[in-house]
């Protein structure tokens, strides 16, 4: 299996999160991609290659325009206005507070486009997200041209960044700027499989209306895990995309025996829509030593369920979202990928 990846994604590379009311180191770091290149190198599992550059208009089909421009201009906004730290959001609108539209003032426009104040934008941010486009719809390129699969290590994640929101470490989502550029050159439907332990609030956001992408998440409780407001079961579609979401929330310390059985349920649900194609955004936090996660899957697990995921028979792109165990991170992934391939 083919992998794509760029050295770009070290321009991400903030030093600073909210968690548990301090600021600390972001889970999310670049060390995560060099374990995952490790693995991938020491197992010989195939070629790495580098991505492609793919016009904006690609992350505009699923991005709102002023979302983009935003991210572009946000650092270099907030360093104008004469802020020492990285940008975070402070305030945004809320239920009593519904004056729904962007402030011209940096510190007020942030919270317009963010979903989640434990991320903050630092110098980098913008080109890291853009480049881990470019590697998903590149592999993507690489699925729609024949490959069985690929791999797109994709760095900052992206399935939490909605049609015009950022938050969870997300910018940009690379897997639903994938999935539609594949429709864009021809699959009449795509399945979306969200394994990450966090629900991909982004995704289905994007795809909730519509009937030719089905998304299917497996992820913690939203009454007990982030992103909390979005992932219920009876999340199932809007308009003509009624039917066309499947959530599968699943409680603290879920087994691997719970967790693969909501999987094959869903995997049904892909096998009755007979997609093109199928995107798995590619979360390893479910592993049980996960720091900021609570479900129970041991290493061996992602083996097995990368071999279920083989069953389909389909042209499978995987795209790299959440792990943050980052010793163990390299070991999950590519079990998945070496699972699939053998399976």
């Amino acid at each position: 299996m083919k992998t794509v990846h760029t050295d770009a994604h070290r321009q991400r590379a903030s030093r600073t999160e909210l968690s548990g009311g301090e600021l600390v180191r972001p889970f999310e770091c670049p060390e995560r991609v060099d374990h995952i290149l490790a693995e991938l190198t020491a197992r010989d599992h195939g070629a790495i290659l580098a991505p492609e550059a793919h016009p904006l208009d690609r992350a505009a089909r699923v991005h709102a325009p002023d979302y983009l421009e935003f991210l572009r201009t946000c650092w270099d906004e907030w360093q104008a206005a004469g802020y020492r730290g990285e940008a975070m959001a402070t305030a945004w609108p809320s239920r009593a507070m519904t004056r729904a539209r962007p402030p011209k003032e940096i510190d007020g426009r942030i919270g317009y486009y963010c979903l989640a104040s434990e991320t903050s934008i630092s110098g980098g941010t913008y080109e890291a997200a853009v480049a881990a486009a470019d590697v998903a719809l590149t592999a993507g390129g690489l699925v729609r041209g024949g490959e069985r699969a690929a791999f797109a290590l994709c760095r900052p994640p992206g399935h939490h960044a909605a049609t015009d929101m950022f938050g969870g470490y997300c910018f940009l989502n690379n897997a639903a700027i994938a999935a539609q550029a594949m429709l864009d050159d021809g699959a009449a439907r795509v399945a979306v499989l969200d394994v990450d332990f966090h629900h991909g609030n982004g995704t289905q956001e994007i795809f909730y209306a519509r009937d030719d992408v089905l998304f299917l998440s497996l992820h913690g409780d939203p009454d007990a895990a982030f992103p909390y407001f979005l992932g219920g079961a009876d999340e199932t579609g809007a308009g003509a995309g009624i039917g066309y979401t499947a959530n599968y929330p699943l409680p603290r310390g879920c087994s691997y025996d719970r967790w693969a059985g909501a999987l094959d349920h869903a995997l049904g649900r892909v096998r009755d829509y007979a997609p093109d194609a199928l995107v798995v955004s590619l979360g390893v936090d479910t592993f049980k030593d996960d720091p900021i996660s609570f479900f129970r899957l041991d290493s061996a697990d992602f083996l097995d369920y990368g071999a279920r995921l083989a069953a389909l028979g389909l042209p499978t792109l995987f795209v790299m979202e959440g792990g943050y165990a980052v010793a163990e991170i390299g070991v999950n992934t590519v079990n998945v990928l070496e699972g699939f391939e053998n399976g």
